[in-house]
């Protein structure tokens, strides 16, 4: 809650030094504004034109000859680099040249070097991106808006042609180092050519296709392949005929039938003979059932057919196995033939290929280089017809025309700037003076500085006198200023008080004066005495006559009640200050001085002494010794700090003591926490303040101005 506080109250003191220097920022920024609007007003009005084209990377840059590039890339830092390049001199020269801009741009009928123009042209030059596109705005700026659109529409030309010119020689270039690629390629391949076919001569090779690569195999490889095939394929029949004759024999006669499924041999009355063998064994099974015996005629009959049926069976089955293993036998042997045959030819072909090895080396790189060859001979053809296509890589889409407004200076802007430059420098410099500013501000910099409380704060430019109405908020402040003098004596019977300030104009006299008043009002007998002999002050605000007064008491030539006067208002009397001769200026440190304050003591409540500076004249100090309280007036930001101590220091060396301060003059409007009474509805009631005249006070009321002081 305090660092709320605390950061609340540093806020509200910044609004208040804004407040209170309002002036000075608004004098300066209607010095900046008035500055800026006056260079404007001289600054040429300047016409805008662009031109919008599009740009494209360009294709005619180096070939691939085998394509091995194959994707095009985007690059980010195009866009960026024709800028750069629309600013180079390769650009802008020709400009300057083909428009006259040195003739044209004359100073004082003299030429400027082509170097300044390029540099005054540059200036001139605006160039924006049309964002996510292709397109970017060559803009010109110029006095004359038909010279900023002959401009931007002359850069776009040359800026065109030039990236032509560029691509057309990008691309003879390329085209030329691809033919002279294409004739070293030729040469390779007739070099290779001619090696391949010496070995061929000098071995005797033959080979019926020079331009194929399987046609170096030889006789001897062609027949070593063909005698592998034949090789494995009798390998495979010896294999499943082993198989199928192992299956053979585990097989039981009556599996006859499934013996000549898996040799693949359809023999009908094989198969009857196996189907009749089924039948009997079916109704032998199915007489027995019947509860026929074994010695039951047709029971006999049927097992002796099943006898004869099954012996058929187990000899052709033995006939069968026979003629397998046979079989077997048979390609067996010849696979042994075939596998010697192999190993023979294998053998042959070992020393062919010890023959074949550097014709086929030699063939291998005469067919590489033939079909890099072949392959750089496409792509010649492809570029020579892809580029004879017509290309573009900048192609303008809106040429620039005259404006008929001016685009500069942006007036708006610049008052803008103005606007913001002037406050921001009003501000800075408003709290650059607080800060070196070290006069009193604050009831806190009075009781920190000068270790004394404040009494009271006086508001600035009174609209009236104190106590015209007793409600008023002036007459509120002095009665604080009474009330606190009261609490604040050294003892119950103090009644003598000086008011001290270290300057003149402080508004000492006049605080002094209203304060005597509402003292009075408020039913004290008070007496006001004039000490201020050098230049007296009192008898102006009763409106009396200067003489006699305090200095012919106390040269003895008045008594002291012929020189109390009346000043009209009840409870309140004056001794003005008199006439003072040159002779007589330390009177007041006389003894009479003393016995006229001892005798004035039992008389009244309250006796005021107007004294003069503290610092100025040595009367203030005698003052502040003689009387039991003491004081201080302090103008609001008016004198430094040092200096109210030294009026401090002044008052406590020469015996006085200071009960108190007087913070004068405070500007309500600007510092309203002093201004308690009127914000927070504690001056006169409304209707009263109408009856008086006056309006309600919804703000500090003014004090008393310096010349009243």
């Amino acid at each position: 809650m305090n660092d709320a506080g605390e950061a609340q109250l540093h806020l509200l003191d910044y609004w208040r030094i804004l407040r209170l220097r309002a002036s000075l920022v608004t004098l300066v920024l209607l010095v900046v504004m008035t500055t800026f609007g006056v260079t404007i007003s001289f600054l040429p009005r300047e016409y805008f034109s662009k031109v919008t084209m599009e740009v494209k990377p360009d294709k005619s840059g180096s070939i691939d000859v085998f394509g091995t590039a194959g994707r095009v890339f985007n690059d980010p830092t195009f866009v960026s680099t024709q800028f750069q390049i629309l600013q180079r001199t390769e650009i802008l020269y020709p400009v300057i040249e083909s428009l006259g801009l040195v003739e044209a741009w004359k100073v004082d009928g003299r030429q400027m070097p082509l170097l300044d123009v390029y540099d005054k042209l540059v200036r001139k030059m605006d160039l924006r991106e049309v964002r996510n596109t292709g397109l970017i705005e060559v803009g010109v700026y110029s006095t004359d808006p038909k010279e900023a659109a002959l401009i931007a529409n002359r850069i776009a030309v040359v800026y065109r042609d030039k990236r032509l010119a560029d691509m057309k020689q990008n691309v003879d270039r390329g085209l030329g180092q691809l033919r002279e690629e294409v004739e070293k390629q030729r040469k390779r391949v007739e070099e290779a050519a001619a090696r391949m076919a010496e070995i061929r001569l000098r071995d005797a090779i033959n080979d019926p296709d020079p331009e194929s690569l399987n046609s170096t195999l030889s006789a001897s490889d062609r027949n070593l392949v063909a005698m592998e095939q034949q090789l494995n394929e009798q390998r495979l029949v010896v294999t499943k005929l082993g198989g199928q004759l192992e299956q053979i024999a585990k097989m039981k006669p009556e599996e006859l039938k499934e013996v000549l499924r898996t040799l693949n041999i359809e023999d009908q009355t094989v198969v009857k003979m196996v189907s009749s063998l089924q039948d009997a064994i079916a109704d032998e099974a199915r007489l027995r059932a019947n509860g026929l015996g074994e010695n039951h005629p047709r029971i006999r009959a049927l097992s002796s057919q099943r006898e004869v049926y099954a012996r058929q069976l187990s000899e052709s089955l033995e006939t069968v196995r026979q003629s397998q293993k046979h079989k077997l036998e048979i390609e067996t042997r010849t696979f042994d033939a075939l596998k010697d045959k192999f190993t023979e030819a294998k053998a042959g072909q070992i020393q062919d290929k010890q023959k074949m090895g550097a014709y086929s080396d030699s063939k291998s790189q005469y067919l590489q280089s033939k079909k890099i060859f072949e392959a750089a001979q496409i792509k010649y053809s492809t570029e020579l017809l892809e580029r004879g296509i017509d290309f573009e890589p900048a192609k303008i889409w809106e040429n620039a025309e005259a404006a008929l407004r001016p685009s500069r200076p942006r007036i708006l802007a610049y008052m803008s700037l103005a606007l913001l430059l002037g406050l921001g420098m009003g501000v800075g410099l408003a709290f650059f003076i607080e800060y070196l500013d070290t006069s009193v501000k604050t009831v806190d910099d009075v009781e920190g500085y000068l270790q004394a409380p404040v009494l009271a704060s006086i508001p600035r430019h009174f609209s009236s006198v104190p106590g015209a109405h007793p409600h008023s908020a002036e007459a509120e402040a002095f009665r604080i200023l009474r009330t606190n003098l009261e609490l604040r004596k050294p003892a119950p019977h103090a009644n003598t008080c000086t008011l001290v300030s270290g300057g003149p104009g402080e508004g000492k006299s006049t605080t002094l004066h209203h304060l005597a008043r509402v003292s009075a009002a408020g039913g004290s007998r008070v007496l006001v005495v004039d000490a201020d002999l050098r230049r007296p002050r009192q008898h102006e605000l009763f409106e009396q006559e200067k003489a006699p007064g305090l200095s012919d008491c106390l040269l003895g030539r008045a008594s002291v009640d012929s020189v109390v006067r009346s000043t009209g208002h009840e409870n309140l009397s004056f001794i003005a200050s008199g006439e003072l001769p040159d002779e007589a200026l330390g009177i007041l440190s006389s003894q009479r001085m003393v016995e006229l304050v001892r005798a004035l003591k039992g008389r009244y409540d309250l006796i005021l002494f107007d004294s003069p500076p503290i610092l100025g004249v040595s009367d203030g100090a005698v003052l502040a010794a003689q009387c039991e309280m003491a004081v201080m007036v302090v103008q609001y930001r008016r004198f430094p700090r040092s200096m109210l101590q030294r009026v401090r220091q002044a008052v406590l060396q020469a015996g006085g003591r200071l009960v108190g301060v007087v913070l004068n003059q405070v500007d309500g409007r600007h510092d309203d926490v002093y201004g308690y009474a009127e914000y927070h509805g504690y001056g006169a009631p409304a209707k009263e303040r109408a009856k008086d005249g006056r309006k309600p006070v919804n703000s500090v009321a003014s004090a008393p101005s310096s010349e009243d002081y």
